[in-house]
């Protein structure tokens, strides 16, 4: 008997066709090799990075992302909440992942000294990658030692008060160049503060001896840093089309230009003024008498663009921020407005400018950039690196890793500072508590050009309270991270002249 014949096959299903698809063979093309690649190494580092490499004592703490870490969070979020929700969660130690770098923050006074003095040794100042690079691998901010130790003394007496006590009337005169064309108009405060913190920098590193000859070159420095000042604090990806890698082409050509600036020098024998002078000079002095090692071009050159680093951003923030309380506090901008009256008035008697003698009289006023260098907490911690495995509170911090005191938790807790959230400039008339309050730092590594910044703060507001009124446009409240925290949109201002008393 003959058998009926097979049904025929059923027609294939979606399953079915997308089974036999997967099981047929595919040529792979070289993108998709890239594609499965580049997928699997990540998938490694994802897997790598959520073991414990090191040691199982490291302090508690996220790393967040591989490579990227916390750093969005950080430069995104307000730094207050950002600080507070980790030491709630893990206490006054714990470990983070910033700028590419594995990092222990802390924030307890006791624990930023042991960091900062006692046992500075084991943590030498440092900088994320991103800044190093910038800045420069020769500046003093990275090393230790005694060469590196001559230099940094060089710097730092370029900046102590007796130092910068000649320079009171030409910080003057930038400031009132500045106030100059502010009136009636409506502008960026933060835009404006660093016009003007710029150009003080300028001074403190060029002196101003022979400064029209030098105008061509200092646009032209100042030009670059405004490129190279974008890069500061991004991601160290040198990638054509990122912030890192144009501040490194500009980096380049603001080095050729110094380089060009101090061979000047050297041959109009001109070495006087500023620091630039102080560091030629002292290569003629110190080479000749104590046969001491050279300080080289590429090391003056870090060391230039270094300072005007520091000068620059966080001062200009900082007088964005007094500019901001003093608008919110109309009786604290009067009593201000007054001391700086009297003062003004003690200077037409005697038809004469500003003298660093008169910016000792400001008392409120030096009480209230206290207390802004407080509540903005514009740096809010400071990099160090250790250089060795330290044992640190029961716990390990490796070689390598950055180390953060926290100065923004210090600043803003309760303990050391009663209602820290509230602007009260009169909490400065008693000496806060030691390590309380460190918004230079603290030990032999804290900001040298402190007492410059205190003084062309108090320079800019004599001139701005006795001539001008403010008032912030628009939305005056929220804070934008850039990564400094500063007033929403940076404090956009409608000034105007007041009007000016009869002098009898």
């Amino acid at each position: 008997m003959q058998l009926p014949p097979p049904p025929p096959p059923p027609p294939f299903s979606d399953t079915t066709v997308g089974l036999q698809s997967f099981l047929t063979p595919v040529p792979l093309g070289l993108d998709m090799i890239v594609i499965l690649f580049s997928t699997l190494l990540l998938l490694l580092l994802c897997l790598k990075w959520r073991q414990p490499r090191i040691h199982k004592r490291l302090p508690p703490g996220s790393m967040g992302w591989p490579y990227v870490g916390e750093t969005l969070k950080l430069y995104t979020e307000n730094p207050n909440s950002f600080f507070s929700h980790r030491q709630k969660r893990y206490g006054d130690i714990f470990k983070t992942h910033i700028l590419g770098c594995p990092c222990v923050m802390i924030s307890s006074p006791e624990a930023a000294r042991i960091i900062l003095v006692s046992r500075a040794h084991l943590f030498r100042p440092t900088y994320p990658t991103s800044k190093e690079k910038i800045i420069g691998p020769e500046a003093v901010f990275f090393h230790q030692g005694a060469y590196h130790s001559r230099v940094k003394k060089l710097v730092q007496a370029s900046f102590l008060p007796s130092a910068i006590k000649g320079s009171v009337s030409e910080i003057e005169n930038i400031a009132l160049k500045l106030l100059a064309t502010w009136k009636d108009t409506s502008l960026n405060t933060l835009q404006e503060m660093k016009k003007y913190a710029f150009d003080v920098a300028l001074i403190s590193v060029f002196g101003n001896n022979n400064k029209e000859d030098l105008e061509m070159e200092l646009e032209g420095i100042k030009h670059l840093y405004q490129c190279l000042e974008k890069g500061y604090n991004s991601m160290p990806l040198d990638l054509p089309g990122t912030l890192f890698h144009k501040a490194i082409k500009a980096r380049k050509l603001l080095n050729e230009t110094l380089m060009k600036l101090i061979e000047k020098r050297r041959e109009t024998g001109e070495q006087s003024g500023g620091l630039l002078g102080v560091l030629l000079g002292a290569n003629d002095n110190n080479n000749n008498k104590l046969k001491q090692e050279l300080i080289s071009d590429a090391q003056i050159v870090d060391n230039i663009i270094g300072v005007i680093f520091a000068a620059h951003d966080t001062t200009a923030s900082v007088l964005t921020w007094i500019l901001k309380y003093l608008h919110d506090n109309a009786e604290l901008l009067e009593a201000v407005t007054r001391e700086q009256e009297e003062i003004r008035g003690m200077l037409l008697d005697a038809n004469r400018g500003l003298t660093w003698e008169d910016t000792r009289r400001m008392s409120l006023t030096s009480r209230v950039i206290q207390e802004t260098l407080r509540r903005a907490s514009i740096l809010s911690f400071t990099f160090r690196e250790a250089v060795e495995d330290v044992e640190f509170e029961g716990y390990l911090i490796p070689k390598g890793w950055k180390v953060l005191p926290l100065f923004r938790s210090i600043h803003h807790s309760p303990d050391f500072f009663p209602q820290p959230d509230k602007f009260d400039p009169s909490r400065f008339e008693v000496p806060p508590r030691p390590n309380t309050y460190m918004p230079f730092g603290n030990g032999v590594h804290s900001c040298p050009g402190s007492e410059l910044a205190k003084l062309e703060m108090l320079i800019f507001l004599h001139h701005l309270t006795t001539t001008y009124r403010w008032q912030v446009v628009g939305d005056d409240d929220g804070i934008q991270y850039g990564p400094f925290p500063v007033p929403k949109q940076g404090l956009p201002m409608k000034v105007t002249p007041k009007m000016k008393k009869n002098v009898t």
